[in-house]
């Protein structure tokens, strides 16, 4: 397993553990760290905003139960920055319903103190029809 993902798989694991420390552990604490939520907030921008949020999810009835890369995940370190990036497959449970997801996945990755924390996290889904035309790649 490469590098930045054995330390998402780290992370990964934290949040299905509910382990909060581990979770914001995972984050360069800097208030210029920027998260592209999947929904329904567009963005968190700062590290502690992001930790509140993490904090928030924690408490909330949502429980991660699994999270699969169904596509990658593929990686590149540049020096002390690096980035991971696939599809990933969550599933959950909120309160009694099973729900599972899939979604774009990156994290850009800043190595600190010898560890990688993330600096930027974009997760989303995509846009059924952004542009109203379907899709434009043709067969």
């Amino acid at each position: 397993m490469a590098e930045l993902h054995n330390r998402i798989t780290k992370f990964f694991n934290a949040i299905i553990d509910r382990d909060i420390e581990e979770i914001k552990n995972g984050y360069c604490q800097n208030e210029d760290t920027y998260v592209i939520l999947e929904g329904p907030r567009f963005s968190t921008k700062g590290y502690s905003m992001i930790a509140k949020g993490w904090n928030d999810f924690t408490d909330s009835s949502i429980t991660m139960t699994k999270i699969v890369w169904t596509e990658g995940p593929f990686e590149e370190i540049l020096g002390d920055m690096g980035w991971i990036s696939g599809i990933t497959e969550l599933h959950l449970h909120v309160g009694d319903k099973e729900v599972t997801n899939t979604f774009r996945t990156s994290f850009v990755l800043k190595k600190e103190n010898n560890d990688w924390k993330i600096r930027h996290e974009h997760v989303s889904a995509p846009h059924p029809d952004p542009y109203g035309v379907g899709d434009w790649l043709q067969k």
